[in-house]
């Protein structure tokens, strides 16, 4: 079929910034902070630091596993990774069930929740007995379930780009495992737990029923397995956690990036305070706290850590960003507007910089026909 492009002409009042850019770190809790930078270099540098829980509380039993969380409407929703494929409701300060949604799905290692404002997505991605898994997968739920409609599910199945090794690797040997992952418009991003070289990779995938190939974006060295990751709308934030090989859990806030570039702005690793958590699943209610839940984990017979909520201020180290961010400073390199997909077949999706708030635009066909207009 011959797809023809779309001219599109707006009219928009867009600031004009001078030419003359100045590269370095603009974190002014950077070690090697550059107050004269202009564009962030993403080679920012900071002190070690590490934070205790503002309260923790013991999980159900049901939980007992807990692994993806999301927060939506005032509620917390998780699951676990056996058999059991509810989606739990949480009260946020007991930790404690308050409803539970049957999703009628099936999987073999569900990791990770995500979520946009019509679907919930269940991440059915663990790899980590051999590394061999041909089935990987997304269960995309309409969030109707929770209104306590019939689940509506759609499967998005895909592989690694440059995976072609499916030879059983044994447990806790692949690079091609996962636990993290969020969702941003049209787009689902995972983040590998890598147990041979302790980085994660960041892989990208449409948020569409059928079959993909997950593109490889980009690595980042955490020294440590990545199990969990929230994505903060409007803030260029991404908040993942994970642990070390000798269960050391820490957060990983990636912030100050361009687009889709998760890796490309600020990179800072925050230590958590809590010895032996296996911590899974990370969610905000304002982009500053975050709740964090952790498995069970038993080691006879000194160390028996029951499946915890617990509840962070990492406000410290994100509320001047957040300042920062909210006066509209915005990089030369960074488009006004974006169209996509470009050329269409008949959906066109226009996204404004944050600093826009008003702009008019006409949609003119090859013709020259106003087609559409707002």
């Amino acid at each position: 079929m011959l797809r023809h492009p779309l001219f599109i002409l707006l009219f928009t009042s867009v600031p004009i910034l001078s030419p003359a850019q100045v590269s370095g770190c603009t974190d002014p809790l950077a070690t090697n902070y550059n107050p004269a930078a202009t564009e962030n270099n993403g080679n920012c540098n900071h002190a070690n630091a590490s934070v205790n829980a503002l309260y923790t509380h013991t999980l159900p039993g049901a939980l007992h596993e807990s692994s993806g969380l999301a927060f939506s409407e005032g509620l917390l929703f998780s699951h676990t990774e056996d058999t059991d494929t509810n989606i739990y409701a949480l009260d946020t300060i007991s930790g404690q069930i308050i409803n539970t949604f049957e999703t009628g799905i099936s999987v073999t290692d569900w990791e990770e929740l995500g979520q946009d404002d019509e679907y919930i997505y269940a991440g059915d991605f663990g790899n980590n007995t051999n590394g061999n898994r041909q089935d990987l997968r997304i269960a995309k739920i309409g969030k109707g379930i929770l209104q306590g409609d019939v689940a509506q599910v759609q499967y998005i199945n895909f592989t690694y780009e440059g995976q072609e090794n499916y030879v059983p690797q044994g447990a806790n040997q692949t690079d091609y495992d996962c636990e993290a992952m969020v969702v941003k418009a049209d787009s689902i991003f995972l983040f590998t737990k890598q147990w041979g070289d302790k980085k994660t990779r960041l892989f990208a995938l449409p948020n569409l029923a059928g079959n993909h190939v997950a593109k490889n974006k980009g690595e980042l060295n955490v020294h440590g397995l990545i199990t969990g990751a929230t994505f903060v709308s409007g803030k260029k934030l991404v908040v993942l956690t994970g642990y070390s090989t000798l269960l050391q859990p820490f957060f990983y806030l990636l912030y100050d990036f361009k687009g889709n570039d998760f890796f490309g702005g600020n990179k800072r690793k925050i230590g958590i305070s809590a010895a032996f958590h296996q911590v899974e699943g990370v969610a905000t209610n304002d982009g500053l706290h975050y709740f964090v839940t952790n498995e069970t984990f038993t080691q006879a017979p000194i160390v028996n850590v029951p499946a915890k909520l617990g509840y962070y201020d990492l406000s410290p180290y994100l509320e001047q960003y957040f300042e920062t961010a909210a006066l509209g400073e915005v990089s030369a390199e960074e488009p006004a507007i974006m169209l996509y997909p470009n050329p269409t077949d008949g959906t066109l999706k226009i996204e404004l910089r944050d600093d826009l708030e008003a702009t008019a635009f006409y949609i003119i066909d090859m013709t020259g026909k106003n087609v559409f207009n707002g």
